[in-house]
């Protein structure tokens, strides 16, 4: 469904992906060559081979460095390790262009400040790559969890993704669940439940780790994570209780084709008026907050 968009009455944004991995294949690409609202100008890669093969498929040229896909674009999306992202996003920000970001924005708190802070002297329109939050499922869930009168939640992200294939890369293999699947959790339950004034950490990033919040409203909630465990798929679950009955959102059985139409087009649009959405690099800064606080406690 990457081409299933309404009709858009404005010229296509012209993109520039930086990345060329699994991830940039699978997705980026993929998804920003299908418009309207965008276009894939080229890639960028440091392996000009990986670039080749990420671009030939939608016609997209192939930038030799990364100036020069600043030059030909008037947005980036990064699919590249957080360390790398927070290297380059602020040049790219400096250049004018518009970010859309993976998660998390930077491997640790001062880089994802330096980020945020280089995209606000810019003025540059951000947007965060959190995949669930784009799909009609999860944003139904969340519309409906605002007028319960929530006391308790539980929830997970579960995967053997490190244990091998294409996603036990360098990054996550050392720094573990907290960082590659936290930002999705903490943002469902400080979105489902309201800000997350508390949080605190217990275990191995690397194997497995729980973590409990405190929220605004008197809310407490957990969140298990783990890339280090066999399951025939990946699970994603948030279950919220109180006076009401349980309310669940499960992402095992979506059609993740739904959500990419979406992103898209929310990014394009962002683009076009100048003003980033609520998921933005300040989002992002935000969750990276919570998961240094887990880290310390």
């Amino acid at each position: 469904m990457t081409g299933t968009s309404q009709n858009w009455p404005h010229a296509p944004v012209e993109v520039g992906l930086v990345g060329a991995g699994p991830w940039a294949r699978a997705v980026h690409a993929r998804v920003l060559a299908a418009g309207p609202e965008t276009r894939l100008t080229s890639v960028w890669a440091r392996r000009p081979e990986a670039a080749r093969a990420t671009a030939a498929p939608y016609g997209a040229g192939v930038a030799a460095t990364f100036e020069e896909l600043l030059d030909g674009c008037e947005a980036v999306a990064f699919a590249v390790p957080p360390a790398v992202q927070a290297q380059l996003a602020p040049q790219a920000a400096k250049a004018g262009k518009a970010l859309l970001l993976e998660k998390p924005i930077a491997l640790d708190l001062p880089s994802a400040r330096r980020l945020v802070g280089a995209i606000d002297t810019a003025g540059v329109v951000s947007q965060l790559v959190l995949t669930n939050r784009y799909h009609p499922v999860t944003q139904q869930f969340l519309k409906a969890a605002q007028g319960l009168d929530t006391v308790g939640a539980r929830s997970c992200c579960l995967s053997g993704a490190f244990l091998g294939g294409d996603f036990a890369t360098p990054w996550r293999l050392e720094h573990g669940a907290l960082l590659d699947l936290g930002p999705h959790l903490l943002d469902l339950l400080d979105a489902a439940l309201g800000p997350i004034v508390r949080v605190r950490g217990a275990g191995d990033v690397r194997r497995w780790i729980e973590l409990t919040c405190e929220h605004e409203s008197g809310a407490v909630s957990q969140a298990s994570l783990s890339g280090a465990v066999e399951l025939e798929r990946g699970l994603m679950r948030v279950e919220l209780f109180g006076r009401h009955p349980e309310h669940v959102f499960d992402s095992s059985a979506l059609d993740h084709e739904e959500l990419w139409p979406v992103l898209r087009r929310e990014f394009a649009t962002a683009v076009r008026t100048g003003r980033s959405g609520a998921i933005d690099a300040h989002r992002g800064l935000y969750l990276q907050t919570l998961m240094a606080h887990a880290l310390d406690s």
